[in-house]
């Protein structure tokens, strides 16, 4: 027996149906609409990488877009958090956007290291404003499949020392020092120094245990990474940099919605890059008090020692081109003198 149903019940149900439906839509829509940014990062999340800088751009892109755009942030300590994985997980989707040190890993990122000759750049602003200048024409080559959001470098470096105190190049003999880049670890070769590549997290244990005499670094990471309390000397020669990077995955940027990419480039490059000189002197300062905190000792050398630094430095320029060269990066004295140009005409920045 077929039981039958009034046609007055049919179209109530299909009613009832259609009102559902239509009451549902909008949920699914707005949950489809919520876009989740995953960034990484390697510093601790108390550093104002992420507290001042990361973070901010994140939460300024979820203002403007209405709550649209959201973000999770992994640092330093959890499984996103390796210096040496930031390039590959943006590249291969695993991140959306993350923060790299260029020289990490080695030999990827070799046109941008460029900017890291000895005694070329002086300050964050000025090397910022270096990289982002000379990256249309002669680096865009290196960052396939990524949207370059800014490109940086920090304030021009020192040497952190646990026992010897140096005052000339000439006190850098055998020792073993952290560097962040093969640029670096060319200029510490040309000065007998024993360059050693690692991670900035892993140089408070191998300092801590005399694996590493000394290490690169800028005055940041004295705080930020506790290097005050596992060196006691600090050189304040300033004769490097090291450059980073600051980008998306390239397919996850295509993707977004017209508005959503137009706040993006809004809050990056020249948004950024304004902003790059004041964090890095804050973030310094805190550094030096740190070791001042501490007592530490503080060896600034005159001008006429930091010329002769120069004078020992100045064979890495031609070894470092012909290296380049020879990895098939014809135009690496091009992009140089470039770079020089740039930097002669952003030195105040």
């Amino acid at each position: 027996m077929v039981e039958t149903v009034p046609v007055h019940n049919v179209k109530r149900r299909r009613l009832l149906q259609a009102a559902l439906a239509a009451g549902m839509a909008p949920a699914v829509v707005r949950a489809q609409d919520k876009i989740e940014l995953k960034i990484a990062h390697y510093v601790p999340a108390v550093h104002g990488l992420q507290v001042q800088f990361i973070e901010p751009w994140a939460k300024e892109i979820e203002k403007r877009t209405n709550g649209k755009v959201t973000y999770r942030i992994s640092a330093a300590g959890s499984p996103l958090g390796r210096a040496e994985n930031q390039l590959d997980q943006v590249l291969n989707g695993v991140i959306d956007v993350g923060f790299g040190l260029s020289g990490n890993p080695r030999g990827r990122l070799q046109r941008s290291l460029i900017v890291e000759m000895p005694f070329l750049i002086e300050t964050a602003g000025q090397g910022t404003r270096t990289l982002m200048d000379v990256y249309p024409k002669y680096l865009r080559e290196e960052y396939k499949g990524l949207k370059v959001l800014c490109l940086l470098t920090h304030n021009a470096g020192l040497i952190h020392t646990r026992e010897k105190k140096v005052e000339r190049y000439e006190d850098l003999q055998g020792l073993r020092l952290r560097t962040p880049s093969q640029t670096v670890s060319a200029m510490l070769t040309a000065m007998g120094a024993v360059p050693v590549g690692m991670p900035p997290g892993n140089a408070y244990e191998a300092l801590q245990k005399g694996t590493l005499d000394g290490a690169c670094f800028p005055w940041d990471p004295v705080r930020a990474f506790k290097i005050d309390e596992v060196t006691r000397y600090h050189t304040d020669v300033r004769f490097y940099v090291a450059a980073f990077w600051f980008c998306m995955n390239e397919k996850k940027y295509d993707s977004l919605p017209a508005d959503v990419k137009k706040v993006i480039d809004a809050v990056s490059g020249e948004y950024l890059a304004s902003r790059m000189q004041g964090w890095w002197d804050e973030w310094d300062n805190a550094g030096r008090a740190a070791a001042v905190a501490r007592n530490n000792v503080i060896v600034t050398p005159p001008e006429s020692e930091r010329k002769r630094w120069a004078e020992a430095l100045a064979s890495v320029y031609n070894k470092q081109m012909l290296e380049l060269e020879g990895q098939g990066i014809k135009n690496a004295r091009d992009i140089y003198i470039e770079m020089q140009r740039s930097a002669a005409k952003f030195r105040k920045a």
